[in-house]
């Protein structure tokens, strides 16, 4: 595949063993985990994407002069699921139309609904690329999701349709400890996450874990806490056994875990993963039905590590208006999407328009629901 420019070449590689760890990791950066070589890496080797999953990598490269100048973390889909941006309306259409919506491409982190870099390096060269790729194999289209702001500009330039959505994000204001934080909450918040946490770790003890502190106790621990979770709340839990296995190894101090213990054994857990100035909130899981051990170690005890190692933001993943009252605010999440069709461009267009309203009607609902003490 050809971009444009004749001193460039692009080329989309089926796995991310194929390209060279440390190309790739120097146009990553060392600030977003999920596109870390390792990260993605681990997913393919594990089988949590790949053969039989409906995500099948396909990673779009650009080099210039034999270098690699620009990467992008891409996947051929067979259908919709594991992306939280919901294009299943979409897909109906188009078939509705007489078109196969499926394949699609899709440049995004599986099953990570947290917004990072995704053009890695060059972007209009690698906008360019996916362009031509769609067009080459007459795919229905490219989307691009969770995208960070300069993405997002480099997309919209492009000509890209942009959709909104919304998240809960924590924002550090400074504190030097739980109690600023609390300090800064009306009064009635204040006393509620007092007493919640009280309750909820009643006969309780938890373990801040980090990298090689990760047991195999804990991560067998935290693997079942995660296939129960999954499968209650998606039908089936997206990562393997495997990706679990190696994930200190290949993550390291990427790791974050609060383990809840009682009497010793492991009962409740939130695995999370470090980023340069954001700590994400993965996963969560619990073998004990206690009320507000979710809010303990998926939303609080992350608060508290962030304001103790000077984080500025924490992303407890997808939805959740119930985030609001734990301090976590409104904030918009952007994704691009290439649709060659001119006539199913325009209906795509026409419905974004129109979800954009109700996305700010979301977002003035909760600045205005938000606990924090005004004046």
């Amino acid at each position: 595949m050809a971009t444009p420019d004749p001193e460039l070449s692009a080329q989309l590689v089926p796995s991310i063993a194929a390209v060279d760890a440390a190309a790739w990791d120097r146009l990553a950066g060392t600030d977003d985990p999920f596109v870390a070589h390792a990260f993605l890496a681990l997913l393919e080797r594990s089988g949590s994407v790949g053969a039989g999953t409906g995500w099948s990598p396909l990673h779009l490269l650009v080099e210039s002069g034999g270098k690699l100048i620009g990467a992008a973390p891409a996947y051929l889909k067979a259908h919709s699921q594991g992306e939280y941006v919901f294009d299943q309306g979409w897909a109906e259409a188009f078939a509705r139309a007489g078109g196969d919506y499926y394949p699609k491409l899709q440049l995004s982190v599986p099953f990570t609904p947290c917004p990072g870099p995704r053009l890695l390096g060059d972007r209009a060269a690698l906008i360019a690329g996916l362009e031509a790729a769609v067009v080459q194999n007459g795919l229905s289209g490219a989307h691009a999701t969770f995208l960070e702001e300069a993405d997002r500009t480099a997309f919209e330039a492009r000509g890209w349709l942009v959709r909104e959505g919304v998240q809960y994000h924590w924002h550090n204001r400074g504190y030097a400890v739980f109690d600023d934080f609390l300090a800064a909450l009306s009064s009635g918040r204040r006393k509620n996450i007092r007493k919640e946490r009280a309750r909820s770790l009643e006969r309780l003890e938890v373990e801040t874990l980090r990298g090689t502190q990760i047991t195999p106790e804990a991560v067998e621990a935290m693997w079942r806490f995660y296939q129960d979770t999954g499968r209650r709340k998606w039908g089936y839990p997206y990562l393997t056994r495997g990706f679990f296995d190696g994930m200190v190894d290949a993550l390291g101090d990427a790791l974050l875990l609060f383990l809840a213990r009682e009497e010793g054994v492991p009962v409740a857990g939130a695995l999370n993963l470090v980023g340069g100035d954001v700590l994400y909130g993965r996963y969560w899981g619990t073998a004990i039905d206690r009320p507000g051990l979710h809010f303990e170690l998926s939303y609080y005890r992350a608060i508290e590590w962030a304001i103790t190692h000077a984080i500025g933001v924490v992303q407890a993943g997808a939805q959740g208006e119930h985030k609001l009252l734990r301090g976590y605010e409104p904030v918009r999440t952007y994704s691009a999407h290439f649709l060659p069709d001119p006539g199913f461009r325009a209906a795509v267009a026409d419905f974004l328009a129109r979800e954009r309203e109700a996305v700010a009607q979301e977002m003035a609902w909760g600045e205005a629901a938000l606990p924090y003490r005004r004046g």
